[in-house]
C-alpha cells in the first residue's frame, strides 16, 4: 500500500487570466512561493519517502521547500506533466470563450481535445499508469502537478465520469490524498488548503 499525497502547484501569473499549459518559463509568482515554503512546513510531520513532480518549471519551484525539508531528491516523470493544449497555450480565457470547441471542451472533456491536444482519458491513463507502477515501491509519496491531472486521478477512484469532473475542485497549492493498495483505493483527503482551516474557502479560485 502507498499513500499519494498530490499537491497543485502554487499560484504563477496565468491563473484565471491565460492558458499556461506546457508553455516553459512560467514561474512561481511571489504568492506562489510562499505557498510552496507553507506546504513544506504544512506536510513536515508526513512520512515522506519519495517526491515526485512533472517536468515544468512551476512544479518543479513547488517542489523545491518539500524536497528541502525531507533532504530527498526531486524525481521528475513525463506521466504528471500538464495536458496538451496545443495553439491554445498562452491564450487568453476571453479570447477563447467564443470559441465552440472550447465550450464542448469544458462541457464533454472526456471526448474532446483541444487542436492537435490530448484527451483527458489519455492524460488520466497515463497517470494512472505511472501510479500503479510506483505502488508499493513506497510508504507515502507526494506528487506534485496540475489540476486536471489531479481531478482525472480523483474522478478515476471515485467512480466519476470525466465529464463531470469540474465538480471536483483542486486550488492552487492545494493537498489531496489517496490510500492505494493492491487491491483498493480510498480517497482521504481532497483539495486541502496549504494554510488555514480545511473549511475556509478561498475569496478567488482561478482558472
Amino acid at each position: 500500500m502507498t499513500n499519494f499525497l498530490f499537491v497543485r502547484h502554487g499560484a504563477h501569473d496565468y491563473l484565471g487570466r491565460a492558458i499556461a499549459g506546457r508553455l516553459s518559463g512560467v514561474h512561481l509568482n511571489e504568492l506562489g512561493q510562499q505557498q510552496a515554503e507553507q506546504l513544506g512546513k504544512k506536510i513536515s510531520l508526513l512520512p515522506v519517502d519519495a517526491i515526485y513532480s512533472g517536468p515544468l518549471e512551476r512544479v518543479r519551484e513547488t517542489a523545491e521547500p518539500i524536497c528541502r525539508r525531507f533532504d530527498l531528491p526531486l524525481k521528475v516523470a513525463d506521466e504528471f506533466t500538464e495536458v496538451a493544449v496545443g495553439p491554445w497555450e498562452d491564450r487568453a480565457f476571453t479570447d477563447l470563450a467564443s470559441e465552440p470547441l472550447w465550450r464542448r471542451f469544458n462541457a464533454f472533456r472526456s471526448s474532446t481535445a483541444a487542436p492537435g491536444g490530448e484527451l483527458m482519458l489519455e492524460v488520466q491513463a497515463r497517470a494512472l499508469r505511472k501510479l500503479n507502477a510506483l505502488r508499493g515501491q513506497h510508504r507515502f509519496a507526494v506528487i506534485i502537478t496540475h489540476g486536471d491531472v489531479i481531478r482525472s486521478v480523483m474522478a478515476h477512484f471515485l467512480g466519476m465520469h470525466l465529464d463531470l469532473f469540474f465538480r471536483i475542485e483542486i486550488d492552487p497549492a492545494s493537498l489531496s490524498l489517496l490510500e492505494f493498495g493492491d487491491d483498493y483505493a480510498i480517497v482521504r483527503l481532497l483539495n486541502s488548503p496549504s494554510t488555514g482551516s480545511p473549511l475556509e474557502l478561498p475569496s478567488d479560485r482561478p482558472q
